[in-house]
Formats: structure tokens, C-alpha cells, sequence
């Protein structure tokens, strides 16, 4: 066969596009037909077109819905949502991949995957798996991060990035494990309660790429469920993309769209913290001066009450009181003084005039008794009575010869 075509030219990528989409184009079952099955990786463009896979329980077919066609559904498709559709099967030519060009879809209810997850939700809602008030908060600062996802996958490619530009001082733990297939949900399990046993370790980030919903499975699990509402560390999940809801992403303590977002709220941004530091730094500045300036108001305050009530103030006033006091006692000692002096005076005086040497001076005499009596009158007075005469220079002793009394006037 090989020497028989020697003389043919290769085809062109493109031309052998073009030759399976004629022969799907030329089958008479691929140009109208109807398939059931239940929708997964639904996603509703911007531009209005509908893309998502139809699977069964053995395998799925890739799907389109053009904007003019979804118009007319009258319900909002969704992911695990069984539905029969009619429409043709196409390749695309520029990746060679085939699907179905949609051009009705009729409801048929819930997929078996999508009905299960539900019913757990809706248990572990009831059980208060999901209350609030069982969430732990996320720490402000860790120190380390455990991470519990696939070692090759873009999620740490991305989580590590983020906490290296976001936070570079913090440390991270990957422990690998498997984020897809049947034992899958074991190995998560298993990550999660070593990394929770560590005292090291701040908060957990688990989770995964995006991915269809079957695919998103292992998180979807009860018994990891469980295992993340008994870990005593914070947990953040990461599961997927923004509109990709797991049950793991309802039990866990916070629920980040992304991996990469879960990066961004386990951490700070090292710029927040510098314009936090700093805006602290210049609050405490500004607050430390204005307390010094009040201190010093308050300095100037009882320096000017001190002033007016100081010792040495007090001291001063009490001196010239005293001072004040002195002269007063001063002028009375002098009074007294004149009064004394003026007294004296007077009894001197009247000591003199009383002074029996003064008498004698002017050359009079005292006459005594033999007892020392003065004699004062004539009375009692006989001849021959003994009787001494006390003059200015010494005595006398005399004796009586008569006594005569003095004559009486009697006008």
C-alpha cells in the first residue's frame, strides 16, 4: 500500500478536517438526532453561547448552543441537570475536535451525581455542618501555610506565586495528594489530619483546578466533609473556578473561588502592612505630641499655680508678716517701756519724798524710842525718858528734862 501511494501528495491538516466534517455532514443519523444525558461544565458566554459536555455514567460528548437557539429555552441549564437535546454533530475544523451543534433542549431533571450531592447537602445542612458559628476565622499573620492539593497541578504553581508576591515571610507545607478519581477523597483525608496535628501550622488551603463536575468529585465527599468539620486549624477551600460549588467549599471555614484567591485571603499584602505600619507610626507620632503638648499645658499650669503658692513665696509673705508683727511688738515694748520709765519715775520720786534720809539732808532729825520707834508726837513722853536723835552724819542719846506742849490756836 505503502509503494501505491508513493505518487500522492501528504493532505493538509485542514483538508483532512474538511474531509471528516463532510462525511458527518453526509451521515444521515449525525444530521439530526437526539441524545439524553446530563450536563456538566456548563458555561454561559459573555458573547451569549452556551458550551458544556452531555455525559452518562460511560462516557460524554462535547456541546455548543448558539445565542439564537438558547433563546427560546424556558428554564436556566445547569450543571448535573439531565436533558434531551436535538441537533447535529460537527467538527470543528481548527482543532479538529467534534460536538453538537444544539438547537433544542428539553428539561429532563436531575443527573444521578447532581441528585446525590444535593441530598448531601441538604444532610450535612441540616446537621449544622455548614453554620456559621462552627467557623473558625483565618489568623491576621500566619506563620505557615499547610497546602493539601495536587504537586503538579496548576493550583500550587499559582498558590505559591501569590503568597511570594502578597507575603514573602511566610513559610508553606505542601503535602501532595491525589485531587481526583476514587481514592482520591482517602488521600485528601489523610493529608488534613496530618497537617492539623502540627502546632506549626496556621491555616490549610485544599482544594484543586477547575475541572466538570464528575471530575470535582473527591470534593464532594462525606467523609471528607466530616474530616474538614473536625480539624480544629482554619480551612480554606479552593475548589475550581469562581462558579464551581463543592461541598467541601460549604464545611469549610472559608471558601475561596480559586486557588489562587485562597493565596490572597491567606495572607496579607505586604503593602497593606507597610501603609498600615506606617499610618500606626504617624497616628502614634501625632498622638504622642499632642499628649506632650498637653502635658506641657498642664506643666505651665502648676508652674503658675506653684509660683503663687510656692514656699518660697508663702515663706516671703510670712517674713514680712513677721517683720510686720515685730514692729507692731516694737512700738508696744516702747509704749510699755515709756509707761514703765514714767511710773518709775514717779515712784522714784515718791521714794524720795519718802526716803527718811531726806529730812536729815535739810538738817532735821528722827527721834526714836529705845525700841527703834519713830516718836511722833509728844504723847507718851516723860521726864527722864532715854530717847535717841538720829541726825545726817550720826546719833544721839538724850535724855527727857521736860516735855512742853505746843499751844493750841483755838480761832
Amino acid at each position: 500500500m505503502k509503494e501505491g501511494n508513493d505518487h500522492m501528495r501528504p493532505l493538509m491538516v485542514s483538508e483532512v478536517n474538511g474531509y471528516i466534517k463532510k462525511l458527518f455532514a453526509g451521515d444521515i443519523l449525525l444530521t439530526y438526532l437526539q441524545i439524553e444525558g446530563e450536563i456538566s461544565n456548563f458555561t454561559h458566554h459573555y458573547s451569549g453561547h452556551m458550551y458544556f459536555s452531555l455525559k452518562d455514567d460511560k462516557s460524554r460528548i462535547k456541546c455548543v448552543m448558539f445565542k439564537n437557539d438558547n433563546e427560546a429555552i424556558d428554564f436556566k441549564p445547569k450543571d448535573g441537570m439531565r436533558v434531551v437535546i436535538s441537533g447535529h454533530v460537527s467538527v470543528y475544523e481548527k482543532d479538529g475536535s467534534y460536538q453538537v451543534y444544539v438547537r433544542k433542549m428539553e428539561k429532563q431533571g436531575l443527573g444521578d451525581l447532581y441528585r446525590a450531592f444535593e441530598e448531601l447537602k441538604k444532610k450535612l445542612a441540616e446537621e449544622g455542618l455548614f453554620d456559621q458559628e462552627r467557623k473558625a476565622p483565618l489568623p491576621r499573620i500566619p506563620k505557615k501555610i499547610g497546602v493539601v492539593t495536587s504537586s503538579t497541578g496548576a493550583a500550587i504553581r499559582d498558590i505559591t506565586s501569590i503568597l511570594k508576591r502578597r507575603y514573602p515571610a511566610v513559610n508553606m507545607l505542601l503535602y501532595p495528594a491525589l485531587v481526583q478519581g476514587d481514592g482520591a477523597p482517602r488521600d485528601i483525608i489523610k493529608a488534613l489530619k496530618y497537617l492539623d496535628s502540627r502546632e506549626d501550622i496556621d491555616v490549610i488551603i485544599v482544594g484543586r483546578g477547575g475541572g466538570s463536575f464528575e471530575e470535582l468529585g473527591a470534593f464532594n465527599d462525606e467523609a471528607l466533609a466530616r474530616c474538614i468539620a473536625d480539624l480544629v486549624t482554619p480551612v480554606i477551600s479552593a475548589v475550581g473556578h469562581e462558579t464551581d460549588f463543592t461541598i467541601a467549599d460549604f464545611v469549610a471555614d472559608v471558601r475561596a473561588a480559586t486557588p489562587s484567591a485562597a493565596a490572597e485571603l491567606s495572607v496579607p499584602d505586604r503593602r497593606t502592612l507597610l501603609d498600615e505600619v506606617s499610618s500606626i507610626g504617624s497616628s502614634v507620632l501625632g498622638e504622642m505630641e499632642k499628649r506632650i503638648s498637653r502635658e506641657y499645658d498642664k506643666l505651665d499650669g502648676l508652674m503658675k499655680r506653684l509660683s503663687y503658692s510656692s514656699p518660697y513665696r508663702s515663706l516671703t509673705d510670712k517674713q514680712m508678716e513677721l517683720d510686720g508683727i515685730f514692729r507692731q511688738l516694737e512700738h508696744s515694748m516702747f509704749r510699755s517701756f515709756s509707761g514703765y520709765r514714767e511710773r518709775l519715775a514717779g515712784y522714784d520720786a515718791r521714794l524720795k519724798l519718802s526716803d527718811p534720809g531726806l529730812p536729815l539732808e535739810k538738817g532735821y532729825g528722827i527721834v526714836t524710842d529705845p525700841d527703834g520707834r519713830i516718836i511722833r508726837s509728844i504723847e507718851g513722853i516723860r521726864p527722864k525718858d532715854v530717847i535717841s536723835v538720829r541726825l545726817k552724819d550720826g546719833s544721839l542719846k538724850a535724855r527727857v528734862e521736860e516735855v512742853f506742849e505746843e499751844a493750841k490756836d483755838e480761832n
